[in-house]
């Protein structure tokens, strides 16, 4: 492709250019690799599955689906006609095949997540490129990361206290906490209520308060449900939490879209967030066009893999709605969405669980922050590569061996 024709492509395409970018600098290396096998392995306490494609080249790529190992390899046995034979570099195509798969069974987004993660890893060791060039990127070397983290007792001012001191000691400098409110409640597992009441709500008001003065103003906080809330539980919420000045209140209403979400957002004076659990961008597009949200949270092991949640930020963009990530996964995870997070411009931050069972899992894969953001990876692919023995440690019990 010349440079004429990737610029008209670019011009046909306004919110697809960066898949132009790709295909120009993929073109010479198109179908001199295929793949030979999908596979896939459950990780311990994370519900998420690593994705391995292999191809005929000796060449590997890794991924990882916000799905059940068991799962996963039910739905890879049937994806196995469409992508066995493929190449790997034809990640469009793939992706449409895989997502759109309609009969007899529905697509399962957070198998194709997975897989097309690994395509791209695979894709940028083919080309000898990070991921984050691939996209069109980077718009920067840095992410900044939310790191979920809270108080023993949010409840207790001391407490409070001594978790802020921990955090300040910390060489990572984080300054961004995601924090749940619905341990604050009354509600467990077996009983579950929509609604909040007032002693629930003072509660919350009063921990989120301590945990400001614990942190003080230089941080940004974000109360985090689940999607428990109805409308009017969600409101007493965003009233509760308003003083402490919330980068945003997430996911605090059921997921799918419903009228509510507007009215939640013209009813608070806080900003509202959701995503996590939605996919691709038609499940998405409801709340960018009606304006119900002030920021989105895709996760990458969700909602359609780098592909798709690339094209949720594109639909986001257009609407001037900042896209974060959703993220509680292994390195694999956090490294996908660190060169994510570089490839598009309306990017604020992705959340990161750190696991110290994972510490071995990619060696070389440096995820020390300095100020609450990580360098991207600028190795080739995603920039990591799996311990052989740390992956067998890590398994879930049960778990066949890359089954």
């Amino acid at each position: 492709m010349t440079r004429r024709e990737l610029f008209r492509a670019a011009l046909a395409l306004p919110a697809g250019a960066w898949m132009a970018h790709y295909e120009a600098l993929a073109q010479a290396e198109r179908r001199r690799v295929r793949i030979t096998a999908v596979k896939a392995v459950l990780l311990r306490g994370t519900g998420q599955s690593l994705i391995k494609v292999e191809t005929d080249a000796g060449l590997t790529g890794f991924g990882e689906a916000g799905i059940s190992g068991a799962a996963a390899r039910a739905r890879i046995e049937l994806l196995k006609g469409l992508l066995v034979g493929q190449d790997p570099l034809a990640i469009e195509h793939l992706f449409h095949r895989m997502s759109t798969q309609m009969h007899a069974y529905r697509a399962h987004i957070p198998t194709v997540s997975g897989i097309d993660m690994a395509l791209w890893d695979l894709a940028g060791k083919i080309l000898n490129l990070p991921v984050c060039r691939l996209l069109g990127g980077p718009f920067r070397d840095q992410i900044r990361m939310t790191l979920n983290s809270q108080p023993r007792d949010p409840l207790d001012p001391a407490s409070c206290r001594e978790w802020a001191a921990r955090l300040r000691a910390d060489p990572n400098g984080w300054n961004c906490f995601k924090i749940g409110y619905m341990r604050l409640t009354n509600q467990t597992p077996d009983r579950l209520a929509s609604a909040l009441t007032a002693p629930e709500l003072y509660r919350i008001e009063r921990a989120f308060h301590n945990i400001r003065e614990a942190i003080g103003p230089e941080s940004d906080l974000v109360p985090h449900g689940h999607n428990e809330l109805d409308l009017h539980g969600a409101i007493g919420l965003a009233q509760a939490v308003e003083a402490i000045k919330p980068l945003w209140v997430e996911d605090p209403m059921p997921v799918a879209w419903s009228e509510s979400w507007m009215m939640l957002r013209r009813s608070v004076r806080v900003p509202i967030q959701t995503g996590e659990k939605l996919e691709l961008a038609n499940e998405f597009h409801p709340f960018l066009h009606n304006h119900a949200v002030d920021s989105i949270q895709p996760d990458l092991a969700f909602a359609g893999g780098i592909t798709g949640v690339r094209k949720i930020a594109d639909l986001a963009a257009l609407y001037r709605i900042p896209l974060c990530l959703h993220n509680i996964g292994s390195p694999v995870h956090i490294s996908a969405s660190l060169h994510f997070g570089a490839s598009i411009y309306n990017f604020v931050t992705s959340e990161v669980v750190p696991r110290a069972q994972f510490a071995d899992l990619a060696p070389g894969a440096a995820f020390q922050a300095k100020n609450s953001r990580i360098d991207v990876p600028q190795t080739p692919g995603l920039g990591i590569e799996l311990n052989p023995e740390a992956v067998r440690r890590e398994m879930a019990p049960g778990e066949p061996w890359w089954g």
